[in-house]
């Protein structure tokens, strides 16, 4: 699918799913802006769009065609015998949690960043481009102005698309507590390492991007103006705070961890303690039995008339002794 839109400078909407024979046309009016949207796009539409309208260097296209496994951001310069103009080229990825699951999805976003167009590739429908695509047709607060502009609106709404996310995880790590406390089990365990998991999955998505809109806030790039530079910082800061919410979480999920062990441990001690105490407790019973179990034929308790008696009474009263004694050292 590819969605294309033509604005003013002053963030009017000239022209609406532009035909692509158009597109070089409006691109060569510097007092127009092109946004052009492929998502989940044919390989035909792609390299029409990409390499025949932009005429983008192949290195980008390809990377843009193809899953980056990192964020990055780089920045192209033609040379003479190049077509296309300067650019930045970007992948950042989007990310949603589910429950059901419990796996961090991530979908990837390519940014084409020209003085006078925007191009965003995408595999699938992502919440963040369809909010700032609906803000720019509704031109109620002029976002349309500029390809930095709406970048950066991009950018901020991918970031607070975040959040969702990260209110589900706080949501699992919770019933996760709880659960841990109620019944510290295998099953326990299991999830316990899988959200950990996906905590360690989410940080290393969140590091790389960091590093990629900390390059936007220094205001390294030409193709953003210096106005707008404090606003990538604003979008660093947050996803700076989405990773120190994850660190905390990873802390938190540690220390569910360490204490299923020492629920496990404290179950494993009691019962131990319970084998042990019925261990002694029955070591009388075994030593009188063992002991006129031997049957010699001096023993004379064996030819006593009360000698099966005395052999009860006194298996009895060791037993009661023991736990007479356990109960004064309070070990019972």
């Amino acid at each position: 699918m590819i969605r294309s839109f033509a604005f003013t400078t002053q963030g009017r909407l000239h022209s609406l799913d532009i035909e692509m024979f158009l597109m070089p046309s409006l691109l060569a009016d510097t007092n127009l802006f092109l946004w052009v949207d492929l998502e989940n796009a044919t390989q035909e539409e792609s390299r029409q769009i990409l390499a025949e309208v932009f005429h983008f260097h192949p290195l980008s296209v390809d990377d843009c065609i193809h899953v980056s496994p990192s964020p990055k951001v780089e920045v192209y310069e033609p040379k003479e015998d190049d077509r296309f103009a300067h650019y930045l080229f970007m992948v950042i990825h989007a990310v949603d949690y589910s429950r059901k699951d419990g796996r961090f999805a991530t979908s990837e976003l390519n940014f084409f960043l020209g003085k006078n167009f925007l191009v965003t590739f995408h595999g699938v429908p992502l919440r963040s481009v369809q909010l700032v695509e609906e803000r720019c047709l509704k031109s109620t607060i002029h976002l349309a102005r500029a390809p930095d502009r709406v970048a950066h609106a991009l950018l901020d709404s991918l970031v607070e698309n975040y959040k969702p996310a990260l209110e589900e995880l706080s949501l699992e790590i919770a019933e996760l507590e709880t659960e841990v406390l109620q019944n510290a089990g295998p099953q326990i365990l299991e999830k316990i390492i899988a959200v950990k998991k996906e905590v360690v999955h989410l940080k290393q998505i969140i590091g790389p991007q960091r590093d990629v809109l900390a390059r936007f806030a220094r205001g390294e790039f030409k193709l953003i103006r210096g106005h707008l530079v404090p606003y990538y910082r604003d979008v660093y800061d947050g996803l700076y705070h989405i990773g120190e919410i994850a660190q905390s979480y990873s802390d938190s999920l540690s220390g569910i961890l360490q204490i299923y062990l020492n629920v496990s441990s404290n179950k494993t001690g009691e019962v131990v303690k319970v084998l042990t105490m019925i261990t002694i407790i029955t070591t009388p019973l075994m030593i009188v039995g063992t002991w006129y179990g031997m049957n010699f034929q001096n023993m004379p308790e064996v030819d006593w008339k009360w000698g099966y008696l005395y052999a009860l009474l006194l298996t009895v009263v060791s037993t009661a002794g023991t736990l007479i004694y356990f109960k004064r050292k309070k070990w019972l």
